[in-house]
């Protein structure tokens, strides 16, 4: 099987890290960067020169196009179009799309040769600079994390400002963007939850146990969480944008959005995420979990407020004054995931957190004195209630791996290595 290469920082220095991201609405963690491949040296005698050369052209036009766009994933220059026409992440996740079933072809039916190539990339949020590893399961597993990380960034680009420089006015409307990024996290998360269960599961526990801490089960799982968690965030946002939505849906999207967040941060808290991306994406989601506990309970407290007895007015209150406090909090963790580098900064309050940072300080005060007024003190520092427990309803889109592609045809593999289409005998 080859041996695994892990290189440490001090021996390279070849990620590209940049200083400040800029503005950040969707956290992505540095885009994992694929080195370049000769397939012809592993491959030649194996395969027919046409299809060591398509694997070649395909995956080298990613290593192109992922040393372009990972300098400023994260920017919010807005990347509108290339010389074609297109936008450069949807030809990147396009030149993804057509090299996967291509390289299926590598661990179809247990295929000898997936074991044959070593498949190099940087590594962003791992100490060790770069990570090799002799099996095209790992090569599947780098790609599908790149596919969603893009999806990740393009969400980014739909919920920032879109105030143009340029004097045109953009041409989809701010909550058409929302929507969409809604779809986009589901994709992410779908591509995520592909790599979760279809794939880990392919490579041997031996090489499991040392993948980058980048793409372990428990940093997937994580960033799964954050594109769901983000998704329904975005749901709660248009829900307080629509006067049909009640308090009750209101309560339910905040209470799902803590559970999505909890999650991400108990499969994210005790993994080795200590250089500046790692920490960086921690912190991030830390906030996000404190934010959504604040709208949690702010609208928890607005239910138990329309009981109409002493209880129910005091635990009223002191839901609220516990999202007044996750308000605080959430505001210094937002300070303290801009301050890790590489810097960020937050685009102007929108949505959710623009609406509730009016809010709850106002209607919690407004409680507090109304409450005063009738019940004794005691009563109104009551023990803050727990929150409702409700089933998750947003799930990952459903991704299947691609079938294989028809270059790999009988007449394209030599020897012993072609794929084993006998059939049992019959007896």
């Amino acid at each position: 099987m080859g041996c695994l290469v892990s290189t440490p920082k001090d021996s390279g220095g070849n990620r590209r890290r940049p200083g400040n991201v800029g503005e950040v609405a969707v956290f992505v963690p540095g885009l994992r960067i694929p080195k370049p491949l000769d397939f012809s040296q592993p491959l030649g005698d194996i395969l027919s020169k046409g299809l060591v050369e398509r694997l070649s052209a395909l995956r080298t036009r990613i290593v192109v196009m992922v040393g372009q766009e990972a300098p400023t994933a994260t920017k919010t220059r807005r990347r509108t179009a290339t010389r074609h026409g297109g936008s450069t992440l949807a030809d990147l996740q396009q030149a993804l799309e057509d090299y996967l079933p291509v390289l299926l072809g590598l661990v179809k039916d247990g295929n000898q040769l997936q074991h044959k190539v070593q498949f190099t990339w940087v590594n962003q949020e791992d100490d060790a600079e770069e990570t090799a590893m002799p099996n095209a399961w790992y090569e599947v597993l780098s790609v599908l994390h790149l596919m969603a990380m893009l999806s990740l960034s393009q969400a980014n680009l739909l919920l920032l400002p879109k105030a143009s420089t340029d004097g045109y006015q953009p041409k989809v409307s701010e909550a058409e963007s929302r929507r969409t990024s809604i779809d986009v996290f589901l994709k992410a998360a779908g591509f995520l939850d592909c790599a979760l269960n279809h794939v880990i599961p392919q490579l041997p526990p031996e090489l499991r146990r040392v993948l980058p801490v980048d793409l372990r089960e428990g940093t997937l799982q994580a960033l799964c969480m954050q594109a769901l968690g983000q998704g329904v965030d975005i749901q709660l946002g248009m829900a307080i944008d629509s006067t049909k939505a009640t308090i009750a849906v209101k309560r339910r999207l905040a209470c799902e959005m803590v559970k999505y967040w909890h999650q991400a941060e108990d499969n994210i808290i005790n993994l080795p995420l200590t250089n500046g991306w790692g920490e960086k994406h921690k912190l991030y989601v830390k906030w996000k979990h404190v934010e959504a506990k604040a709208a949690a309970y702010y609208y928890h407290g607005l239910i138990l407020d329309e009981g109409n007895t002493e209880k129910s007015h005091g635990m009223a209150v002191a839901a609220l004054q516990v999202a007044e406090e996750f308000l605080k909090d959430s505001k210094k963790a937002c300070e303290a995931f801009n301050m890790a580098p590489p810097l960020s900064r937050n685009p102007l309050l929108w949505g959710t957190m623009k609406y509730l940072s009016e809010k709850i300080p106002k209607d919690t005060s407004s409680k507090v004195r109304i409450n005063r007024d009738l019940y004794s003190n005691e009563r109104i520092m009551e023990k803050a209630p727990a929150l409702p427990d409700f089933a998750l309803a947003l799930k990952p889109d459903e991704y299947q791996l691609p079938s294989i592609s028809p270059s790999w045809s009988e007449e394209n593999i030599k020897g012993q290595f072609g794929f084993n289409h006998r059939k049992p005998d019959k007896t």
